[in-house]
């Protein structure tokens, strides 16, 4: 079992930059993909990022293309999000979750943190 917190969520300004982390508990972390996903008020969740377990696959949604960077340590536990350029449409309560699967769909994910609030003010 996968236990994560997700952290450094704030109140940022249009174009500034924020980073977040999903650390995890669990010997085996090393051996999950990890996503990031989104949820705006009246919103649906949806999908920002993912990484393969060993960190040499990435794959982004477009909206966040270019000015989002998904990365992890293992030796750390823990999975990073840079976000940079950012925009009001980015607010949103973000979420890390782990799956043993290669995908972006919310059900393929087994193990979801509390999620951290992001508001980006125009």
């Amino acid at each position: 079992q996968v236990q994560l917190v997700e952290s450094g969520g704030g109140l940022v300004q249009t174009g500034d930059s924020l980073r977040l982390s999903c650390a995890a508990s669990g010997r085996t972390f090393s051996r999950y993909a990890i996503g990031w996903f989104r949820q705006a008020p009246g919103k649906e969740r949806e999908f920002v990022a993912r990484i393969s377990a060993s960190g040499g696959s990435k794959y982004y949604a477009n909206s966040v293309k270019g000015r989002f960077t998904i990365s992890r340590d293992n030796a750390k536990n823990t999975v990073y999000l840079q976000m940079n350029s950012l925009k009001p449409e980015d607010t949103a309560v973000y979420y890390c979750a782990a799956t043993r699967e290669a995908s972006t769909l919310i059900v393929s994910y087994d193990y979801w943190g509390q999620g951290t609030q992001v508001t980006v003010s125009s």
